[in-house]
């Protein structure tokens, strides 16, 4: 079984220091949680951009600024820009920050229904931004909302805008999405190709048990206020607080925790690229 790599999605789109003070929103905050996740064993990081009114959005400048302040204090962890839709739905601006050339960026390659909207992921933009993954060499994230996603992500792949080894990450337990069973987890996992990673994001009160499945299954884990807003026992959760509870859980069943270097062994990451972004800074 491979060291366990856990990833923090740390602020989202939706939540709000009023919904948890501990949401990052700023790059001073967003950097200070990596640093502070690193040292408790997070290795990636899943990264959105909000603006100076701590709206979400896809501007370039304000990812940048995220990405330079995490650079200055945390310059070893691996990051992964959201391509997603809830910051607005132009393609080209959801495309940009890939074009940054991060090690990694999320892939939905579908449409749900999510609390509100839809998530809408058309045929065509899944075709348009794989293109610009092929394009730039970043690694997708193959976000899975339900089933269909993954057979929509092995048709890109025989097409060959993405190749193997692919990586995805099963959300589940989002309403109006696939819901946060073991048993659907299980059914996800086993419906990848061989060869494939996985990581869970379980949203909500989902977070903390589907960890531990993943973590017994031989997948991968991700935690964070952008997906769960709360400790298992309802008090206000933390980014670090969510990593010390997975490693905490890992090695109570002997299962270690993957550096930086190691989840970029595992994720087939190629090392010359770990840096690339510095110079569209």
């Amino acid at each position: 079984m491979d060291k366990l790599i856990i990833t923090v999605a740390l602020t989202g789109n939706v939540p709000t220091k009023k919904m948890n003070p501990n949401v990052p929103v700023t790059p001073g905050e967003i950097a200070a949680d990596v640093r502070r996740c690193a040292d408790e064993g997070a290795a990636l990081f899943h990264v959105h951009a909000r603006d100076e009114e701590q709206r979400p959005t896809l501007r370039l400048p304000n990812f940048k600024a995220n990405v330079r302040k995490i650079k200055e204090l945390a310059p070893q962890v691996i990051i992964q820009l959201s391509t997603g839709g809830r910051a607005g739905m132009d393609w080209e601006d959801r495309v940009n920050p890939v074009r940054l050339l991060p090690e990694m960026a999320s892939f939905t390659t579908g449409s749900n229904n999510l609390p509100g909207i839809v998530y809408e992921n058309s045929p065509q933009f899944i075709e348009y931004l794989a293109k610009v993954y092929q394009q730039t060499g970043v690694k997708p994230e193959i976000e899975v909302f339900e089933t269909g996603m993954i057979n929509n992500a092995l048709h890109l792949q025989k097409k060959g805008y993405i190749k193997p080894p692919l990586h995805f990450d099963f959300v589940l337990g989002a309403p109006g999405a696939m819901p946060g069973s073991v048993k659907n987890l299980l059914f996800l996992s086993e419906s990848i190709p061989a060869g494939s990673t996985w990581s869970v994001a379980g949203i909500g009160r989902q977070e903390i048990p589907l960890a531990v499945a993943a973590i017994v299954l031989g997948g991968h884990v991700r935690v964070g206020l952008e997906d769960n807003l709360f400790m298992p026992d309802g008090s206000p959760a933390s980014n670090p607080l969510l990593v010390q509870k997975v490693v905490r859980m890992a090695r109570e069943i002997g299962r270690e925790i993957a550096t930086p270097a190691e989840a970029r062994a595992i994720l087939s990451l190629n090392p010359a690229y770990k840096d690339r972004i510095l110079d569209m800074l």
